[in-house]
């Protein structure tokens, strides 16, 4: 559940269909190195790699949450109600309460990325501290907007409680960092947006690809590990 709340952000109103589709790729800098991470959303879903091996699909109007390990050629489903079950477990371990939203500010502070001028925003709580340089000029900022935040409302709610609302920023954040107390910063640089149509295959388990059965977090009397 920490890693959906961290590179969610960096992700991430339940979509309508008559939005588009759209395809981000994130440079990520964090404790365990250099990576890039390639989000994909279509419709209600949306698909996050961070690895070779292993791609997420998320389900944001249900809640489920599909994990394909390539490797070995295995599905891990988390259905909605167990999902959902993992969120309330994770928040009952944490020592504080996560406030409902945490408004970004500006700062005044200027920097160009990528080609545009941009502007720092921040944003604190008791769990994390957040700082967006913003670019107020991107094409189609907004859109895009709607788009990252499929995972901050609906089925989602209880895991992303407390992070900031991206409507909240007035453009497209180009760089996120994150600071969680005790845990190494993590920057995040948006490299690339495309609103290109995107396959339906891309959202669903691949041919060949055999069940695995979810370990069972719920019976452990301690809180849930990375997926």
């Amino acid at each position: 559940m920490k890693s959906l709340r961290l590179f969610t952000i960096a992700f991430f109103a339940l979509l309508v269909s008559a939005r588009g589709d759209l395809t981000i790729v994130q440079k990520v800098d964090g404790a365990g190195g250099l990576h890039r991470i390639t989000m994909k959303v279509k419709g209600d879903k949306a698909r996050v790699e961070a690895s070779p091996q292993v791609t997420t699909i998320i389900d944001a109007k249900t809640g489920a949450i599909t994990n394909l390990m390539h490797e070995q050629k295995m599905i891990m489903t988390i259905p909605a109600e167990k999902a959902k079950a993992m969120a309330e477990m994770a928040k009952s371990f944490a020592k504080e309460e996560v406030p409902t939203q945490v408004t970004p500010k500006a700062t005044g502070k200027k920097e160009t990325i990528s080609g545009y001028e941009t502007e720092e925003y921040v944003s604190d709580s008791p769990k994390f501290h957040a700082s967006y340089w913003v670019a107020t000029k991107y094409p189609d900022y907004a859109k895009i907007l709607d788009q990252m935040a499929i995972l901050q409302n609906g089925a989602f709610a209880n895991i992303t409680k407390g992070m900031p609302n991206y409507h909240a920023l007035p453009g497209m954040p180009l760089r996120t960092k994150i600071k969680i107390p005790d845990q190494p910063e993590i920057t995040s640089t948006i490299e690339s947006v495309s609103v290109a149509p995107l396959p339906d295959a891309d959202f669903a388990a691949p041919a060949g690809y055999s069940e695995m059965k979810m370990p069972d977090f719920l019976n452990n009397k301690k809180a849930p590990t990375q997926p």
